[in-house]
C-alpha cells in the first residue's frame, strides 16, 4: 500500500468522522433530510461567494456556504410556520429551488471555472493526494488539513455545548424553560452541517456526505441508547465504511465515493438485522419468546379453571388444547414442553396436571 492510497483513506476517514458527529444530532432530531438539502444548497453560497471574491480557493467561501445552509433552514422553517405543508414537503420545496438557481448561474457565467455540479455531487477522492499543502512542516493533501480542521471544529462545538445540544435535542420545551435557546442551537447545528458539507464536497461529493451524515448515526442508533456512545459508534461505523468502500472500489474498479456510500448502507443493514436489542432478528426472537411465554401462561390458566371439575379429564389434555384454545399442534406441544421443563405441570398418560409451582404461577398471571 503506497502513500497515495494511505492519504486517500485518511481523507475519507476524516470526512466520515466529521460528518458523523453533526449527523447524529440530525438523526435524533428527525431532520436527517435536512443534510440532503444543505449539502446541495451550499453550492449557492459558494457561487455567490465566488462572484464576490473571485477566487474559488478563498476561505470566505466556507462562510458563504454556511450562510446558504442557514438560509435553507430559515426558508424551510418559514414554510412550516404557514402550516400549509409538512416538514418533508417544505425541505423538498426549498432545496431544489436554491440548488437550481446555483446550477443556472454556473452554467451561464462560470462554464470555464472549476466550479461544477459534478464536483459537488460526486467529488473525486482519487485526486486528493495531488492537491497538497504544507503546514507546520508537514506536506499533506489539503483534504487532510481542511477536514482535520472541520473535525476539530465539530468536536470542539459538541464538547463545549454537549449539555445544551443533548437537552435541546431530546426536550426542546424543557431547554427553553431552563433558559436555553433551542432555535439558536438548531441554527448553530445547521451552520455546522453546512461547514462540514462544503469542506467535504470537493473531495467526496455531496452524495457521500449525505450517506455519511445519515447511515452511520442511524446504525449507531440501533446499537445504543446513550448519546455519547452513539457519537462514538457513528464515527467508528463511518470510518469503517470509508475504508471498506475504498477497497471495494479498488477491487471492482468503480467510483470511490459511490462504493463508500454503498458500504454505509451495508453497515446500516448489518445493524438493522443484527443489533442486539433493536435489530430485526432480535425483534423476531423477542416476539417468538413472548408468544411462547404467553402460550405457556394461558395453558396454566386453562388448567386451573378446569382443575377439580367434572370436565377435567377431558379439558386438561393435550389433544383438547387445539380445540379449546384454537392452537396448532406445534404451539400446543411447545407450551406443554415448556411448562413441563419449568416444573409447572406433570403428565399422566394424556392428562396434564398442575404442580404447586404451576398453581402459584397461574395465580400470579390471573392477578397481575
Amino acid at each position: 500500500m503506497n502513500q497515495a492510497m494511505i492519504e486517500m483513506q485518511l481523507v475519507a476517514v476524516l470526512v466520515a468522522a466529521a460528518c458523523a458527529l453533526p449527523g447524529t444530532f440530525l438523526v435524533l432530531r428527525r431532520v436527517a433530510l435536512m443534510s440532503d438539502a444543505i449539502s446541495h444548497t451550499v453550492l449557492l453560497g459558494i457561487v455567490f461567494g465566488f462572484m464576490l471574491v473571485g477566487d474559488i480557493r478563498n476561505p470566505l467561501l466556507i462562510l458563504f456556504a454556511a450562510l446558504s445552509g442557514v438560509l435553507t433552514v430559515s426558508l424551510t422553517e418559514l414554510l412550516l410556520k404557514t402550516r400549509r405543508v409538512k416538514e418533508d414537503a417544505a425541505i423538498a420545496l426549498v432545496f431544489p429551488a436554491l440548488f437550481s438557481i446555483a446550477v443556472i448561474i454556473i452554467n451561464r457565467n462560470f462554464a470555464n471555472v472549476h466550479l461544477d455540479t459534478d464536483a459537488v455531487l460526486l467529488g473525486e477522492l482519487a485526486f486528493a493526494p495531488f492537491n497538497r499543502a504544507e503546514f507546520l512542516g508537514a506536506n499533506l493533501p489539503k483534504g487532510v488539513w481542511i477536514m482535520g480542521a472541520v473535525l476539530l471544529l465539530n468536536l470542539a462545538v459538541i464538547a463545549l455545548f454537549y449539555k445544551e445540544l443533548k437537552l435541546a435535542t431530546f426536550d426542546a420545551a424543557l431547554a427553553a424553560a431552563l433558559g436555553f435557546a433551542p432555535a439558536l442551537i438548531h441554527y448553530g447545528l445547521m451552520a455546522l452541517v453546512s461547514v462540514t458539507a462544503v469542506g467535504a464536497f470537493d473531495h467526496v461529493g455531496s452524495i457521500l456526505v449525505i450517506a455519511l451524515m445519515i447511515a452511520p448515526p442511524s446504525a449507531a442508533y440501533l446499537l445504543t441508547d446513550r448519546l455519547w456512545r452513539m457519537l462514538v459508534y457513528a464515527v467508528l461505523i463511518g470510518a469503517a465504511s470509508a475504508i471498506a468502500g475504498y477497497w471495494v472500489a479498488r477491487t471492482l474498479n468503480v467510483n470511490i465515493s459511490g462504493a463508500m456510500a454503498s458500504m454505509t448502507g451495508v453497515f446500516f443493514l448489518a445493524a438493522f438485522l443484527f443489533a442486539p436489542e433493536r435489530g430485526l432478528i432480535a425483534k423476531l426472537l423477542q416476539r417468538t419468546r413472548r408468544q411462547r411465554r404467553f402460550a405457556t401462561e394461558m395453558l396454566l390458566v386453562h388448567l386451573t379453571r378446569h382443575e377439580n371439575t367434572e370436565r377435567e379429564a377431558v379439558e386438561n389434555t393435550l389433544a383438547h388444547l387445539t380445540n379449546e384454545l384454537n392452537w396448532s399442534e406445534k404451539l400446543a406441544h411447545t407450551a406443554v414442553d415448556r411448562a413441563q421443563s419449568a416444573g409447572w405441570i406433570t403428565r399422566q398418560a394424556d392428562r396434564l396436571l398442575l404442580t404447586d409451582r404451576g398453581r402459584r404461577v397461574a395465580y400470579q398471571v390471573q392477578t397481575r
